[in-house]
């Protein structure tokens, strides 16, 4: 079954990015809407009620794609070492400073991009501003005018780990390295280990049990990024005319490539996964926001209510890709391959929020 899903996949490996990826980003874009998913939210409720729901349910999110990437490399379907996250060079400046700059972003900018992704799709005029210029600026620092002080930046801050001995940077390389144990044997250690940290913490609050629609949040966005997995792993062909990149669920990067499609729509064959993704997001917001008869126009409040989001949605643009990732990119996608940077952005993506909380408390 699985040979043949793959056999037609490879087939037609556009038609199934564009049409995956926008079945996949809908699902994602209504549930994000009907159960308030939110990485800006849940630090907000952390920080000023004292609600931990929604953060467990963005760490379950995380702990759910982890095992579905175990299962997905158990069955052959994909290879984690071969995307973005894993590679020997830790850039450990990018995930620090990259995930802080998001973090404060994400709360100037009123929510992280799939937040505003799904309030564009219901109508909200700020978000579609806040997403053209997390794109601009994640272009920007991808190879525009930031690009040069990324690459410098990156030069101090960065670590190859092969050269002590290790074959990327994921916790089970950490855990080869220090115990001697084949990669085999330290990659399933690993997984239990983190699984049982993750899915502890999560589940070992009697608050969190007793609120279903969290539960529920977390499990199917974890599933949803399992699916991005599981969908690009089986259009990996090195012999195509254009690979398939393999990825799953990200924002800040598709955020530039969206805009550069939707100008440039007649130079591309075919849409690509990660702009599949984002596009069907906003179409799920947009059918979440009908479901609960929410569709309205929304704008900002005045010129500080609008200079701050697009200062907000700057540092959301730099801040993800210095970080490789966003809340979902980094927080979920990033954290099901076990790499140790995708933990450290996490952390800084929390801090980074707590920060902007009080930033915003200073100047309002």
């Amino acid at each position: 079954m699985l040979d043949s899903l793959r056999d037609s996949i490879l087939e037609n490996p556009s038609a199934y990015m564009t049409y995956g990826g926008l079945l996949i980003g809908t699902l994602l874009g209504a549930i994000v809407y009907l159960t308030n998913f939110c990485a800006m939210g849940s630090v907000s409720d952390l920080a000023n009620f004292g609600d931990w729901r929604r953060f467990r349910s963005w760490v379950l999110a995380g702990a759910t794609a982890m095992i579905g990437v175990f299962v997905l490399e158990k069955l052959g379907i994909m290879d984690r070492r071969e995307s973005i996250f894993l590679g020997a060079n830790f850039v450990w400046i990018g995930f620090v400073l990259g995930g802080f700059l998001f973090g404060i972003g994400m709360v100037m900018g009123a929510g992280c991009v799939s937040r505003n992704l799904v309030r564009a799709g219901s109508g909200d005029l700020r978000s579609v501003l806040v997403l053209l210029v997390v794109g601009i600026f994640g272009f920007m620092t991808i190879g525009g005018l930031i690009g040069p002080w990324r690459v410098i930046l990156n030069s101090y801050g960065m670590i190859n780990l092969a050269d002590y001995g290790m074959a990327g940077q994921g916790f089970d390389d950490l855990l080869a390295k220090l115990t001697g144990l084949d990669a085999e044997t330290a990659r399933l250690y690993a997984f239990i280990l983190l699984e049982a940290l993750l899915l502890g913490y999560v589940f070992l609050n009697k608050k969190f049990l007793s609120s279903p629609v969290h539960i529920f949040a977390g499990v199917s966005i974890g599933l949803l990024a399992t699916a991005g997995w599981m969908l690009t792993g089986m259009a990996q062909d090195e012999f195509a005319d254009v690979p398939v990149a393999l990825t799953s669920l990200t924002f800040v990067r598709p955020s530039g490539d969206t805009i550069n499609y939707l100008m440039r729509y007649t130079a591309y064959a075919s849409m690509s996964f990660p702009v599949a993704v984002l596009l069907g997001t906003v179409l799920g917001g947009f059918l979440g926001a009908l479901v609960k008869r929410d569709l309205r126009l929304r704008t900002f409040s005045g010129e500080v209510d609008t200079a701050r989001n697009i200062i907000g949605a700057a540092l959301m643009g730099i801040g993800g890709v210095l970080a490789l990732g966003c809340t979902i990119g980094q927080g979920v996608t990033g954290l099901s391959t076990m790499a140790m940077g995708s933990f450290i952005t996490f952390a800084f993506l929390v801090i980074g929020g707590l920060v902007g909380m009080k930033i915003m408390e200073w100047t309002s």
